[in-house]
């Protein structure tokens, strides 16, 4: 198959001084649906981790609001990857996010996790079921641009390669990946809601194996999922594949933009910055957003 001209765009950057510009190429038009299941997939093997899925279960957010936080978090990554963290929308939504963070008490072993996730996770959701693997160039970028986020969101020893971050990923899960009823419990409402999407409730048992299906052993065991059979792993792969290759076949010739082109269940109607986060706290009078708010659409 010949390159396409973004892939031809993306092979002649350099990784490091051109790393959001990849990025951006990379998911706008090459793989904006891979993209989003990856993170996806990231943000559920978070909840591996006792210590996380204990904060994320106490706020009752995914119990009570699920399709609110799941909307909140896919908008506030999708307006920092979209606008970049220098200024406008993408810079108030990356500090909006570190606002939020800053009411739990969270780890820097943790949030290095989390961010190490971002990189790696989409790196193997997209090489083992995209139409093709990422490029070295990609790869690269994806670490230099979660490192530029990682830097603004204040968490410290982010390592400066690829490789020891690599290291730091593998020996995280090794060592925090264990079972805990929180892990099970902020799992399965991500799981039902993500299953309610394509089917009805009444389906969702006959279904979740197939989201199991793309998940290593070990995440399935800090769960206490039972292992998908090979059959069964196999069905997922080859269908996510499939769709992948489909999709090639029409090369995207304008980006797709997710904050845009994407509805949004929470927000039918559209959402403003200021909204995305907790509502306790958005609405609290503490909140220092709605402000900056008024200034960037007065500045439109």
């Amino acid at each position: 198959m010949p390159k396409s001209k973004i892939l031809q765009k993306i092979e002649s950057l350099d990784p490091k001084k051109d790393a959001w510009e990849i990025v951006q190429l990379t998911v706008f038009y090459e793989f904006p649906w891979d993209f989003n299941r990856a993170l996806e997939l990231a943000l559920y093997k978070t909840y591996a981790v006792p210590s996380i899925s204990k904060i994320l279960h106490q706020s009752k957010e995914f119990e009570k609001y699920t399709q609110k936080r799941y909307d909140d978090t896919d908008l506030i990554l999708s307006e920092i990857i979209e606008n970049g963290i220098k200024e406008g929308r993408g810079l108030q939504a990356l500090q909006q996010m570190n606002w939020i963070h800053s009411n739990y008490k969270i780890s820097n072993e943790d949030y290095l996790y989390v961010l190490s996730t971002f990189i790696f996770d989409t790196a193997k959701w997209i090489n083992k079921y995209g139409y093709r693997k990422l490029t070295h160039n990609e790869e690269l970028a994806g670490f230099y641009v979660w490192k530029d986020i990682g830097e603004q969101m204040n968490i410290k020893d982010i390592p400066d390669s690829i490789n020891e971050f690599k290291k730091y990923y593998d020996d995280y899960e090794k060592e925090h990946f264990q079972y805990a009823e929180t892990n099970a419990k902020v799992a399965r409402f991500t799981e039902d809601l993500m299953l309610g999407w394509y089917m009805p409730k009444f389906m969702f048992n006959v279904a979740r194996p197939f989201l199991h299906a793309v998940m290593e052993p070990h995440l399935l065991k800090a769960f206490n999922h039972k292992e998908p059979s090979a059959a069964m792993r196999a069905l997922a792969t080859n269908a996510l594949r499939a769709r992948s290759k489909a999709a090639s076949l029409i090369p995207r010739t304008t980006p797709y933009i997710r904050t845009r082109d994407h509805k949004h269940k929470a927000y039918p109607n559209g959402y403003q910055l200021e909204e995305l986060g907790p509502a306790k706290l958005m609405n609290s009078p503490k909140c220092p957003f709605h402000k900056m708010t008024d200034a960037l659409k007065k500045s439109a």
